[in-house]
């Protein structure tokens, strides 16, 4: 009896191995991938802090900096800018193919496939227009945005009310404007707010608009106003909370 027994634990036992050895191959082949991207990431951000950090000693001589962005654009035609928020996770190249509008959505910066992708300019913006609406992943790591829904904490967001976005040709510095959950719908509701239609802000009545409804969804008061005339950058990714949920962060462009 213990003899058949034993026999027929022997099929479930050896089954159960296999399935540990293959959880175990993909959990450290998925692990080994994110950090293979963040590495490549960090030694993309480690040269540029260098040349940012120049650049701020010496606020004259700008050109460490300039020079390497010019060099990135030099590897990779599809960077657009820089994104850096200090002391967060968020210091990343930005991509821009408006003819193919998510194909930095699994791809680094290099070209090479990547599950967290690289932060990407929709497609229905330009890089130096009035409005810029940047996507990017809600990694589970922190990597890309995943650490974005921070600023649903209204102090996170007082420490970090400064978001930094470059490009080639000049730097950037917004002023958090607000802060909102809401989620795409084909269909415009209360709690779908379709933001993402709202790139171009050239028509006083859409910029007012688009104003309006992102401070009504704000989770709290920046104290910080826009005015029509001024730039927008708006940070999108998904978020957990429903459906085809979206956690939105939108900064106003800081005077010189």
């Amino acid at each position: 009896m213990r003899k058949k027994l034993k026999n027929r634990l022997l099929p479930l036992q050896l089954l159960c191995i296999v399935v540990l050895l293959t959880a175990g191959t993909m959990l450290f082949r998925d692990l080994n991938r994110y950090h293979r991207e963040r590495t490549a990431n960090q030694n993309l951000s480690r040269q540029i802090k260098q040349a940012r950090e120049s650049a701020d000693i010496d606020q004259n001589s700008p050109s460490a900096l300039s020079s390497q962005y010019a060099g990135l654009k030099r590897q990779n035609e599809d960077f657009a800018g820089w994104l850096f928020i200090e002391n967060t996770a968020i210091d990343y190249p930005v991509m821009y193919t408006p003819d193919d509008p998510e194909h930095y959505l699994h791809r680094a910066f290099d070209g090479s496939y990547a599950q967290s992708g690289a932060l990407f300019i929709d497609a229905s913006c330009r890089p130096g227009s009035d409005h810029i609406l940047i996507h990017g992943h809600h990694m589970k790591d922190g990597s890309m945005f995943g650490t974005l829904p921070q600023y649903q904490d209204q102090e996170f967001a007082g420490e970090h009310s400064v978001i930094r976005f470059d490009t080639p040709d000049e730097e950037g510095y917004y002023e958090l404007l607000a802060a909102f959950y809401t989620k795409i719908d084909p269909e415009p509701a209360d709690d779908a707010f379709q933001y993402y239609k709202y790139t171009d802000l050239s028509d006083p009545e859409d910029f007012a608009a688009y104003i309006q409804q992102i401070k009504k969804l704000s989770l709290y008061d920046t104290g910080i106003q826009a005015v029509e005339g001024d730039r927008l950058l708006t940070l999108s990714t998904c978020s957990y909370h429903t459906d085809e949920g979206r956690f939105v962060v939108v900064a106003v462009r800081k005077q010189p």
